[in-house]
């Protein structure tokens, strides 16, 4: 089976390795259809997150049932499933109030990674979905995207309370900032501002929902929200990035009283205790429960209320996932869809 493998800092490469098998009674096996490169896993290509040992990579994963192990009953082989990147239980006290993404079985869903022809899941019947049929080849990315980017954009979109009567500012024009725009839109907010310098990403911006556009960063950034929003922030901020700048940015460009949903995987960020007391912002954010929202988000892409797969910017066949790393670590690629068949 080819499976695409992290062997150190900036290198990818695509390697035979054995058949994923049922380990667990709980466990589902795949074919995958199609996966991608997220944004977080150019963290460890980066080298900012340690590799020790080459790794199997990818998270985000749609495909066809091939086995189920013997206590699995949601799901049954042949029947086309979308699943998240943590793997639940979807019955215990944490994920019944809608936080799967800290269930007290929480585990990776693909652990030996995603980014391969096959794939084995783990606690597959509260984590994997089941589409209404085999779906169309053109709803293909946008079911992916579902698998997480879309799922955590609308967690952040939730957590930061957008809405009717809302103006909601974006940091970060990733595919995360991009769908939590088309979020946003789609929960109704008045006004929803995108931060991005990049032509390409405003474009989608808008043609997700973004009313206005600010290029700026920094405190020049938080001073143009402002300027937007009659010197107060932004009701709503999306902070979909992870880094300290793009932190404060967000923090900074919410007005009292605000809410600010964090999604961007933090990686050294620091948030001073004075700053936030005094700035009366709600913050609520972390790792997305993408499982709360696949039913709805299924629905919405499956009777084509939305496209969120127009994030996928560049296709490859899995043999060239070196090319799609380089080009989303360059910026030449919003995010990179891999086609496994």
């Amino acid at each position: 089976m080819r499976t695409v493998v992290l062997t150190g800092p900036g290198s990818i490469a695509v390697e035979s390795r054995p058949e994923p098998r049922i380990i667990e009674p709980t466990d589902a096996i795949l074919r995958v259809t199609a996966s991608c490169i997220c944004g977080s896993d150019l963290w460890p290509y980066r080298g900012i997150e340690p590799v020790t040992q080459p790794r199997g990579m990818g998270h985000e994963y749609v495909g066809i049932v091939e086995e189920v192990g013997s206590q699995v009953q949601t799901v049954r082989p042949g029947e086309f499933v979308v699943g998240s990147f943590f793997a639940s239980d979807n019955t215990c006290p944490t994920c019944r109030a809608g936080y799967q993404s800290s269930c007290v079985q929480r585990q990776a869903a693909a652990p030996d990674g995603a980014q391969a022809e096959r794939v084995r899941i783990t606690l597959a019947d509260g984590t994997l979905v089941a589409t209404p049929g085999m779906p169309a080849p053109d709803l293909i990315p946008s079911l992916l995207a579902a698998s997480d980017v879309l799922g955590t954009g609308w967690f952040a979109a939730v957590a930061a309370e957008a809405g009717p009567g809302k103006t909601v500012a974006v940091v970060g024009d990733g595919a995360v900032g991009l769908l939590g725009v088309l979020a946003a839109r789609e929960l109704g907010a008045d006004r929803i501002i995108a931060m991005s310098r990049h032509t390409d990403r405003q474009a989608l911006a808008r043609d997700f929902g973004a009313t206005d556009i600010v290029e700026a960063r920094g405190d020049a950034g938080v001073e143009a929200i402002k300027d937007l929003t009659d010197g107060l922030g932004a009701h709503s901020v999306i902070e979909a990035v992870g880094t300290q700048e793009a932190m404060q940015q967000a923090l900074r460009s919410t007005r009292p009283g605000g809410h600010l949903g964090f999604v961007g995987v933090a990686h050294d960020v620091n948030l001073s205790g004075e700053e936030l007391f005094f700035s009366h912002v709600h913050v609520h954010g972390g790792p997305a429960p993408v499982r709360r929202f696949l039913p709805d988000l299924i629905d919405r892409i499956w009777t084509r209320q939305i496209d969120p797969g127009r994030v996928f910017d560049l296709e490859l066949p899995l043999e060239r996932a070196a090319e799609g790393y380089a080009a989303m670590d360059e910026r030449r690629a919003i995010k990179v869809l891999l086609r496994a068949e």
